[in-house]
């Protein structure tokens, strides 16, 4: 299986810390958030993930390159790096200008080729069983093959403006037929409060939607709006996210995955809360 994982944001939001250094390699605990991601890629079943990156992410390939120097090389600590990329073959294409996500996904065009392919994002962190790409693929099968499946969430009403939002009607528990999609709408324009995850399955008819996707006043191109007129075209579905999803999209959303990271790491939840202790009197 296939899976690219769009990687090539600016990171603005953490300035001055990814001036140097790309958002995807902020650290949740000890490992950068793209380890996550293409962990879950690989759990999902990927053997052959396309990394798009930018200006400013060669930290990205570097991570996932074999370390030989002295000392490094074989150590513990990085086992479980080692086992990862053991597993699958990681290829890199640079988007050469930050024109949204759909532009980035097109990137892997060439590499993609006429298969069905996973997208997941390189600043998200899913947490589900089984991993959410599985559950997208396997439900992408059990459609047909045929249909491209996203995962979706409920929403709260004042965080609508910040999503893709789709309309539809449930066909069976947990699964929507997609009949309307809406980037960033307002709470009155929303057709309900399902926000895109960041997570798909995808046949290789976005590419031509892609295409036919005017830039926005940003001079992006939306995978929402690519996403509505492949819609038009065949039948796409929406899945009820079944596990929890950490955007790293911004410092807070950053300190609170590895605050919840943290608790759940048996050796660091004790000193965490004695911490959180102190910090209240």
């Amino acid at each position: 299986m296939k899976v690219v994982i769009p990687a090539a944001g600016l990171g603005k939001r953490f300035l001055p810390a990814t001036k140097s250094m790309p958002k995807e390699m902020l650290p949740v605990l000890d490992r950068p958030v793209i380890h996550y991601v293409v962990k879950e890629a690989v759990d999902a079943g990927a053997d052959d993930i396309v990394i798009i990156t930018g200006r400013g992410k060669r930290a990205v390939e570097d991570y996932f390159d074999h370390n030989p120097e002295p000392g490094v090389e074989g150590s513990p600590e990085l086992a479980d790096l080692d086992a990862l990329t053991s597993h699958v073959s990681i290829f890199y294409v640079r988007q050469r200008k930050p024109r949204g996500l759909a532009d980035a996904i097109y990137c892997a065009k060439e590499h993609v080729g006429k298969e069905p392919f996973g997208v997941l994002l390189g600043d998200t962190i899913n947490v589900c069983d089984p991993p959410l790409l599985k559950q997208l693929r396997d439900k992408f099968v059990e459609l047909g093959g045929n249909s491209s499946v996203m995962s979706v969430e409920k929403v709260s009403e004042d965080k609508v403006s910040d999503y893709g939002i789709v309309g539809g009607k449930e066909v069976a528990p947990g699964v929507i037929q997609v009949e309307q999609l809406v980037e960033k709408p307002s709470l009155s324009e929303a057709p309900s409060r399902l926000g895109i995850t960041g997570a798909y399955f995808l046949t290789p008819g976005i590419f031509s939607a892609i295409e036919e996707t005017p830039a926005d006043k940003k001079g992006e191109i939306q995978l929402t709006t690519a996403l509505d007129i492949l819609r038009r075209k065949e039948k796409i579905y929406a899945l009820m996210l079944n596990g929890k999803r950490y955007d790293i999209g911004d410092k807070f959303l950053w300190l609170r995955t590895n605050v919840e990271f943290a608790l759940k790491d048996p050796k660091l939840r004790p000193t965490l809360l004695s911490l959180f202790q102190e910090a209240s009197k």
